[in-house]
């Protein structure tokens, strides 16, 4: 009966319902605010939560969120209530006053580690020797349960002013320690710190902010001043400068630039760089130390006869990023009217950081060194260490210099020495010569084979004519070695008759007499009258005769 009178109370309340529900999380505090708009006298306020592990198990039944029942405000701390920061939680509230409740709100919806803020980190502060040195932990440092696990990934934000009127805001990034050297002294500065997450998009909240007085700088001549780096080609050197007057020896030292990101102190984690040890000259080659897969920290002590000792200020080197690029060397060569370039990389071949971290490309130029020098240069970019560059004037002295960059770095060398070459003289002039001379003995060959021809076919024909290949036969040119006495010449004019042999009488021309056959031959040469027909029969009647 008491749970049935409690239903009844709840649907005739007169309470209005919280609304704009929201949660703020700072580190691993948790604050639900909600708004409530009734004039209503002595009404609490209660929340319950639930949540799931993931997205797709269905939520726990809710509970009483602890920290947040009866209260008589408009906000509450459930801290105690979350343990797990990357799960889905749920939340919601309604106004109560004795057995009467309201409807219950919205729910909120969070995952308290997207919607959590970085809290201010601790700041501690030391003035000496004109300089500031500042300490920094970060957030949740004493807090036994963390919303923030890895505190090395945490980056630290300084905001510097003085403490005056008409400050100048200086907002610079800084190690866990760090320290500050380049202020004026005996003047008071103010700064707060902030820790950030780049990688997650999270700006956390500043610290309160710190006053401090700076004090003079003792200049101590016995130190090193104008320290510097000069790196060309991945070789790098450091420099500096001797204002002691007396003799001096030094160590350089180099701290590996990941120990600053811890918040333990690494000063005695300094180490000498081999052979830059107890030298009295002001430079030393550190390459030995060097590599491509982080960044570090150069300082010089100096030491005097007496033991006493000065450290110079730390100068920063990041190898990819201090390193300059030299020029490059060149070959060039001439083949026709192509000039051939072969590029060799800054620092050799053998120098395998060049060419490999950089990713170079090559900017080529090239111009004729004529009268107006560098007048008409023309440009030429690759990639390869090998180029070809065409359309060149033949009988000029061209020149050419490159230069090696990397886009990636926004770095770029100085050009190389010039290199000239001359191309070849014009070849036109003989090519046109020699065309000229060869279709000219095609001619005259060609001429001279049809002449030949000419004159072979008039040697055939007259020969044809003058000197047949074939003979008359015997009858006609004589017997017995008379000679003929007129030549056998057809005239038109003159009545030939046909005449022909019948097989018949071949029989009796075997018998015919010598002196019938004498007196025959002379009868039909006083004729006169002769045909081809009578040349055929007698030749073949003298082929039977020698058959016979």
């Amino acid at each position: 009966m008491g749970h049935l009178g409690f239903c009844i109370s709840q649907s005739q309340t007169t309470l209005k319902t919280p609304w704009d529900i929201q949660v703020y999380v700072v580190n691993t505090n948790f604050t639900l605010r909600w708004n409530y708009t009734g004039n209503d006298s002595n009404v609490a306020f209660s929340a319950e939560y639930r949540w799931s592990e993931d997205f797709e198990t269905v939520e726990t039944e809710w509970n009483e969120l602890p920290g947040c029942q009866n209260v008589t405000g408009t906000e509450c701390d459930f801290s105690s209530a979350v343990t797990e920061y990357y799960d889905m939680h749920h939340v919601r509230v309604r106004a109560e006053r004795r057995k009467e409740v309201s409807p219950w709100s919205d729910i909120f919806e969070m995952i308290p580690y997207f919607i959590a803020q970085i809290g201010p980190p601790g700041i501690e502060l030391q003035s000496t020797n004109g300089i500031i040195k500042i300490k920094v932990s970060p957030p949740e440092a004493n807090a036994v349960r963390k919303m923030w696990i890895a505190h090395l990934r945490f980056k630290y934000n300084l905001v510097l002013w003085e403490n005056s009127s008409n400050a100048e805001f200086r907002s610079l990034s800084i190690f866990p320690t760090h320290v500050i050297d380049d202020l004026a002294p005996d003047t008071t500065y103010c700064m707060k710190v902030q820790a950030t997450l780049p990688l997650d998009f999270k700006e956390g909240l500043f610290s309160p902010v710190r006053c401090i007085k700076t004090t003079r700088k003792v200049n101590d001549l016995l130190c090193a001043t104008n320290v510097s780096i000069l790196a060309s080609n991945m070789k790098f050197h450091l420099h500096w400068n001797n204002p002691y007057k007396q003799h001096v020896s030094y160590n350089v030292q180099y701290l590996i630039g990941y120990l600053k990101k811890l918040h333990d102190d690494y000063s005695p984690k300094w180490l000498n760089v081999h052979g830059c040890e107890n030298i009295t000259v002001t430079q030393c080659n550190f390459s030995s130390i060097i590599t491509t897969t982080g960044f570090y920290y150069l300082r010089v002590q100096a030491m005097s006869e007496s033991n006493r000792s000065c450290l110079s200020n730390e100068v920063k080197v990041n190898p990819l990023i201090t390193n300059e690029i030299g020029p490059p060397g060149i070959k060039v060569d001439i083949s026709d009217v192509l000039l051939h370039i072969q590029i060799s990389p800054p620092g050799g071949s053998e120098s395998e950081v060049m060419r490999d971290h950089y990713d170079l490309s090559y900017r080529i130029l090239y111009w004729k060194n004529s009268s107006n020098n560098e007048e008409d240069i023309k440009m030429k970019e690759v990639k390869q260490t090998i180029a070809t560059i065409s359309d060149l004037t033949p009988s000029t002295l061209y020149c050419v210099k490159v230069q090696a960059f990397s886009q990636i770095y926004n770095k770029s060398s100085d050009y190389s020495k010039e290199e000239c070459i001359q191309t070849p003289g014009d070849k036109i002039l003989p090519l046109i010569i020699l065309a000229t001379f060869v279709t000219a003995l095609i001619v005259v060959l060609l001429v001279a084979t049809l002449l030949v021809f000419a004159l072979y076919q008039a040697y055939n024909k007259i020969k044809y004519v003058f000197f047949p290949s074939c003979h008359p036969p015997l009858n006609i040119e004589g017997f017995a070695g008379q000679p003929f006495i007129r030549p056998y010449l057809s005239t038109t004019e003159e009545p030939t008759e046909i005449c022909s042999i019948i097989e018949t009488v071949l029989t009796e021309v075997n018998h015919i007499d010598f002196k019938d056959y004498k007196h025959s031959k002379q009868s039909s040469r006083d004729s006169g009258n002769y045909s081809n027909d009578d040349d055929t029969s007698g030749s073949k009647a003298s082929e039977e005769k020698e058959i016979v």
